[in-house]
């Protein structure tokens, strides 16, 4: 038993626990041939456990409007109901077989969705249990644009609190709602992510949040109580700790809704578990736009804005936001990771997650070899005057839910030796900042990988101009690679007039892009 008495405000900052680290070696259990089902370990380390009283400083964002709001208890709530994704993100992306659970209230259902995350190894990568419009609980496989339904099972009073869990072990996923099995399936996905909450078209609630390792056993799975925020398993409601999983705000030793305490002291949840140093840094011009993505030599949290003048080589090192810096939504007007002065050179380094807004260039710049694991708001702007030289050359970016670079000074940004995938927008010339300028961009030797909207995005009536060659966009070939607006400097949205080469504004030839 954590508690006796009632738990006082330091036993429940004690209650949001995180251990990092959760890599390959979680899955050192063999995992056998026959479909197993599988069960939480009420033995091993709980890896998180969230009940929002402390508020939600550890979740990165990723649209939406997220706040923590009273609903008896405390709980993290998405309210805008319009946002065709809202997602937040907790844990490590090494994490590779674990058991998530949490509470999910849809408030507004629309023609959406609202459930948990687990394994998401991008903001639009992941595997996902939702409650649905269509009255159903369904486990979705997610890679970007491409949705697959693993099963489904009815669920009644949709707008009652419910209970989902995903479990991931190996290839095999597993969900549950209320207990019940909702389907379990071979994932094809990457074996290791995040957890999440999200919503789609709906706005929902969510609270007590549970990830624990799984271990594999032929097992049917456990009943839980049901989605009733104080009922339990066990012939009492008290707060005190219990033997059998429940959806109550008991404590537990399984990896239940607990709101007290966790299985072992962790870390706290700032931190990041530094993978095996097995990269060095590189010189010269950027890599080639097939090249491997690099594997960071460690991981360096950045609290605030680190200043780059002259010239920084990273070495591989991955740097993140956290604190004020802890967020990778799509806010305007986020600080960078990095801000480079006039001249400055940014060279070997990976943005991991969250990524806050990227990298900022307050005149010429020259990055090289920078790599971005998943985009935040921008993965760069660039905000030098007209005579101003932009040039990214080598490197990467994934998962940018709209653009990788923002052009919002005037110059000349040439992108080079670059691949980008799952992405809004390449390259977008600020279509309605205050201060307009003529920008042109220069796009030669990429790999662009579809889902994506478009390749760039320029204002015809300021003068803009979109130079590309040797463009490859695979998985969609369908995709505008160049497309014209009539941009603004009110603020309002600017007005799509065209897209193609026309020789003035987008200056290419169907010659220069290669559909695979």
């Amino acid at each position: 038993m954590r508690h006796a008495m009632p738990p006082t405000a330091s036993d429940r900052r004690r209650r949001r626990r995180l251990v990092t680290g959760l890599g390959a070696a979680g899955a050192a259990g063999a995992v056998t041939a026959l479909v197993a089902v599988l069960v939480p370990s009420a033995s091993a380390a709980t890896l998180l456990s969230e009940d929002f009283e402390d508020g939600a400083s550890g979740w990165s964002k990723s649209g939406g409007t997220w706040s923590v709001v009273t609903d008896g208890s405390k709980v993290y709530q998405q309210a805008k109901a319009d946002s065709e994704l809202a997602r937040v993100f907790a844990g490590e992306t090494s994490w590779t077989d674990y058991s998530v659970q949490a509470k999910v209230k849809p408030i507004t259902l629309g023609k959406g969705l609202a459930g948990i995350a687990a394994r998401a190894s991008s903001a639009s990568n992941m595997y996902r249990l939702a409650l649905t419009s269509a009255g159903k609980a369904e486990l979705q496989s997610v890679k970007g644009s491409a949705v697959s339904v693993l099963g489904s099972v009815a669920v009644s009073n949709l707008t009652a609190w419910h209970t989902l869990r995903i479990d991931a072990s190996g290839s095999t996923v597993t969900g549950y709602v209320d207990g019940t099995k909702v389907a379990a399936g071979t994932g094809t996905l990457a074996g290791a992510g995040r957890v999440g909450l999200i919503t789609s078209y709906a706005s929902a609630s969510f609270d007590d949040v549970a990830v624990n390792p799984v271990t594999a056993a032929p097992a049917t799975p456990p009943v839980t109580a049901s989605a009733s925020k104080t009922a339990t398993a066990a012939p009492s409601a008290s707060k005190t700790a219990t033997a059998s999983p429940s959806a109550s705000k008991t404590a537990t030793a399984s990896p239940s809704a607990s709101k007290t305490a966790t299985a072992s002291p962790s870390a706290s949840k700032s931190a990041t578990a530094a993978p095996t140093p097995t990269a060095t840094a590189t010189s010269g011009s950027g890599t080639s736009p097939t090249a491997a993505w690099p594997t960071a030599t460690s991981s360096k949290p950045v609290t605030a804005t680190i200043p780059v003048s002259g010239t920084l080589d990273g070495g591989n090192v991955r740097y993140y936001g956290s604190g004020a810096l802890g967020g990778d939504g799509q806010d305007e007007g986020q600080d960078p990771i990095f801000k480079l002065a006039d001249g400055a050179v940014l060279k070997n380094v990976i943005l991991g997650a969250p990524a806050a807004d990227g990298v900022h260039c307050s005149g010429s710049c020259t990055l090289i070899n920078v790599w971005w694991e998943n985009v935040g708001e921008d993965a760069a702007t660039f905000k030098g005057g007209a005579s101003a030289t932009y040039t990214v050359d080598g490197g990467g970016a994934r998962s940018a839910d709209d653009k990788v670079f923002q052009h919002n000074g005037g110059g000349t940004l040439t992108i080079k030796n670059f691949q980008v995938s799952d992405f809004g927008k390449l390259y977008r010339s600020c279509g309605n900042c205050s201060t307009q300028h003529k920008r042109a961009v220069v796009v030669q030797n990429v790999i662009a990988t579809a889902p994506a909207k478009s390749l760039v995005g320029v204002n015809a009536n300021y003068g803009d101009t979109a130079t590309l060659s040797k463009i490859t966009i695979v998985g969609d070939d369908k995709l505008d690679i160049c497309v014209r607006f009539t941009g603004n400097n009110t603020g309002k949205e600017p007005t799509k007039i065209g897209s193609g080469p026309d020789g003035v504004t987008c200056k290419y030839s169907e010659s220069d892009v290669t559909f695979k």
